[in-house]
């Protein structure tokens, strides 16, 4: 019953790697597109803070659901150690690969800071 749970197990960890990966080709599809005009401009900001905002959100749900989780296995409560370790792996993912989009979206900032006007 546990190689069921750990292939499960597997298969979420698979899909939000999928997940992560289609997410970096969204972004660079986007930096390659060019902006028809200002009303697009305005409406592609909004459109990337909103999605900016929900990626936010869903990391740190996944962050105190794991939290939530360790602290039931913490005070003994009947939680699966594979499934604690698990939310832990994925929050974990969720932070690296949100870091990763925050040290891209600071360097194309110093790059267009480092454009001569």
């Amino acid at each position: 019953m546990s190689a069921v749970g750990g292939v499960g197990g597997i298969d979420r960890v698979m899909a939000l790697r999928a997940q992560i990966l289609e997410r970096n080709a969204a972004l660079s599809r986007a930096g390659a597109a060019p902006a028809a005009g200002p009303q697009s401009a305005s409406a592609n900001a909004t459109s990337f803070a909103d999605t900016m905002q929900t990626a936010l959100a869903k990391v740190n749900d996944g962050q105190q659901k794991a939290s939530a989780l360790a602290e039931s296995y913490e005070r003994g409560e009947t939680v699966d150690i594979a499934k604690v370790m698990l939310a832990r792996q994925e929050a974990s993912v969720g932070f690296e690969a949100t870091l990763q989009v925050r040290n891209k979206i600071l360097s194309a900032y110093k790059d267009i800071m480092s454009m001569p006007v």
